[in-house]
């Protein structure tokens, strides 16, 4: 499945991402486990509010670590995170 550019991303209400302090690092925790994030994979993740497209959380990543060339690597990895059914698009 492949990221529609036009619709909001939001993170699964299946899933819920959290701080740990034990592994010091954002986790996903669902019902069979936990992933744990290092901490671009968080920073993506929690742009997922459901109000932000790919360009948004894009631009948003870029402006907030000065930084510019990100929107391969955070396609690849919100592709991911689809495909895991860690966010959903409506």
């Amino acid at each position: 499945m492949a990221i529609d550019p036009d619709q909001p991303i939001s993170f699964s209400r299946l899933h819920r991402l959290q701080w740990e302090d034990a592994q010091q690092k954002y986790v996903i925790l669902y019902p069979e486990g936990m992933v744990e994030l290092n901490q671009s994979s968080a920073e993506i993740l929690k742009c997922c509010d459901g109000t932000r497209t790919l360009e948004q959380i894009i631009g948003e990543l870029e402006e907030k670590f000065a930084a510019s060339g990100l929107g391969n690597d955070i396609t690849a990895f919100l592709e991911v995170a689809l495909n895991n059914g860690w966010i959903q698009q409506n």
